[in-house]
């Protein structure tokens, strides 16, 4: 949990209306707002009965761990965080009130050396996995520069929010929100103008060279290529997108989000640069970048894409099957032996019949089992069976052991 005073005003509107929020101990109504209650104004009322929310990412209670810990840190510094976060949204495919989130930030830098970096990583992570992505790039600047080039930079917010939905509502239902929110005819031309091509085109980058913040996220754009060249290429492809907003309030630099080549599975990893954040707590002058990997959408996504691994190297590699009470005992023997040769082994609990406790190894999919009866007691000779060839073979325990090691192995 976190005060809701550290949550609130951080991830917009439509984020505000996301958290969940915790109500106080105790008799939370004695010290409701009256008047609030009496008119059923849910905003009014949640101050004086919700004091903490759960929280809603973890870049937020970052910041503010900063600021708690400035005089115990040296910057910069770099910290990576899988943890839980909620979201009081509508269950979906990708979307869930609880997920995991793994974040790396680098906090007390400028340097645009760290945006190449964390482009480094999502390639790498995503290349590792089988997933072939796109990593779209863009920057806050540009955007700021498109709202003063469009007259509207008052309204950035409202701007930024709509071009947000651009993948949901298209680009007719951005100019109705950009309706809405009362800009003019020319400058909602200017901001479509943008959004109909996307790429940071020659003729796109000189429309928001006109303003110096405009001029300033180019160069910052510029900056990560250079960097990134002196590397080795990356496995996947780094995309310039105009139209990614990426709508927490946060974001002041460039911006990152991840997405498949291979499905519509929607955003599974982004990030940005956030100058300002641990100002509201007090710091000033504490610039950090950070990026963020879905875990479900990914788990979701590989499963989809049938990614996983058959077998994993932890998965099963043996199971002891016993014909009667004696070779079950017997069979426990063995089964701490092999364990401890760092085979994993498992023996049926009871020594039921042997057709019940083969069909458990086929829905296990281990690939070898043991058989143990009154024959293999008397001569200590271990039956190993290859699941997948039918193949039986009578060795000692060591003999199997060895032989697990060779060929059990995933």
């Amino acid at each position: 949990m976190e005060s809701l005073s550290t949550l609130t005003g951080k991830y917009g509107e439509e984020g505000d209306q996301l958290l969940f929020k915790v109500l106080n101990n105790g008799d939370f109504l004695s010290k409701a707002d009256e008047k609030a209650l009496q008119n059923r104004n849910s905003s009014a009322l949640i101050p004086s009965i919700a004091r903490r929310g759960l929280r809603y990412d973890l870049t937020v209670p970052f910041a503010r761990f900063l600021v708690m810990h400035q005089n115990e840190l040296t910057f910069p510094f770099k910290r990576y965080q899988i943890q839980p976060v909620w979201r009081a949204d509508r269950p979906q495919k990708g979307r869930y009130q609880e997920f995991y989130q793994c974040d790396a930030d680098v906090a007390g830098s400028d340097s645009i050396l760290y945006e190449a970096e964390f482009i480094q990583i999502f390639d790498q992570v995503f290349h590792e996995l089988g997933l072939s992505v796109e990593i779209r790039l863009n920057n806050r600047k540009l955007l700021a520069g498109l709202a003063e080039v469009a007259g509207i930079s008052d309204r950035m917010t409202a701007m930024t929010v709509a071009i947000d939905k651009l993948d949901k509502i298209g680009k007719d239902g951005v100019v109705r929100e950009l309706e809405k929110a009362g800009m003019s005819k020319e400058a909602i031309y200017t901001v479509s103008s943008v959004l109909q091509t996307g790429r940071l085109s020659e003729e796109t980058a000189d429309l928001l060279s006109q303003t110096a913040i405009g001029r300033k996220g180019l160069e910052e754009i510029r900056e990560v290529h250079e960097w990134l060249a002196l590397a080795g290429p990356l496995h996947n492809t780094l995309t310039h997108d105009l139209t990614l907003a990426r709508g927490l309030n946060y974001y002041t630099g460039c911006i990152f989000e991840v997405v498949s080549t291979e499905s519509s599975m929607g955003s599974i990893g982004g990030g940005g640069r956030y100058d300002d954040l641990t100002g509201v707590f007090g710091l000033k002058g504490v610039s950090g970048v950070g990026i963020s990997f879905g875990a479900e959408r990914i788990y979701d996504l590989m499963e989809q894409l049938e990614r996983f691994s058959e077998h994993t190297q932890d998965a099963l590699q043996v199971l002891i099957i016993a014909f009667d009470q004696a070779a079950h005992q017997f069979g426990f023997t063995c089964l701490d032996t092999l364990r401890k040769a760092g085979i994993h082994a498992e023996i049926y609990p009871e020594p039921v019949k042997v057709r019940k406790q083969m069909k458990y190894a086929d829905a296990r999919r281990v690939p070898f089992t043991v058989l143990i009866g009154e024959e293999e007691l008397t001569s200590g000779q271990l039956s190993l069976k290859n699941m997948r060839t039918g193949e039986q073979h009578a060795l000692s325990l060591n003999q199997l052991i060895n032989h697990l090691k060779t060929k059990a192995t995933p």
